[in-house]
């Protein structure tokens, strides 16, 4: 397995590891996250374009895929999904790192952020294991909250979600 770089013509590659990485949200009831569209082909590019679009890949092969952007001082994960076929194998983790080494070598970041569903197995108490700590709504800056006000507006606070954040270089093994 190998980090890198996404290539343009990976980004349907990409919206495809998003749409079998949202299945199992069905078997929780949450069907709205389960069926919801992935970020398009230009939304993809825009990170990529940036430079802050990853893979990792198996045979060459997008597997998993992560993307930020810098939000109220610190990078911004805006999504992180690994392919169902290739989880538990610690890919999603070795993602976030390389994000955080990204954070430390471009300099200027306080830490990285994301936003979570709280109680989902695979988000809230996942991230924690990685260091993430909950960041109360009073710390929000314009970034974060224009993030949670359309992520309420597309509907996803049927479920509980939270902003967290972690410093740079606090590294957590899962």
């Amino acid at each position: 397995m190998r980090i890198r770089q996404v290539r343009e013509d990976e980004l349907d590659a990409l919206r495809e590891i998003e749409r079998a990485a949202g299945a199992p949200f069905r078997e929780l009831g949450m069907h709205l996250v389960a069926d919801g569209e992935p970020m398009s082909v230009a939304e993809l590019d825009r990170f990529r374009r940036a430079g802050t679009a990853w893979v990792v890949t198996s045979e060459d092969r997008p597997v998993g895929y992560l993307v930020a952007e810098p939000v109220d001082g610190e990078l911004h994960i805006a999504q992180v999904s690994v392919h169902p076929d290739a989880a538990r194998r610690g890919l999603g983790r070795e993602l976030i790192e390389h994000a955080d080494r990204h954070a430390v070598a471009a300099g200027g970041f306080a830490g990285m952020s994301l936003t979570t569903y709280v109680e989902v197995p695979w988000n809230g108490p996942y991230y924690r294991r990685l260091g993430f700590t909950e960041l109360p709504e009073s710390r929000w800056g314009p970034g974060v909250r224009a993030i949670r006000e359309a992520e309420a507006a597309a509907g996803l606070d049927l479920w509980s979600r939270a902003v967290m954040t972690r410093g740079l270089g606090c590294s957590a093994k899962v």
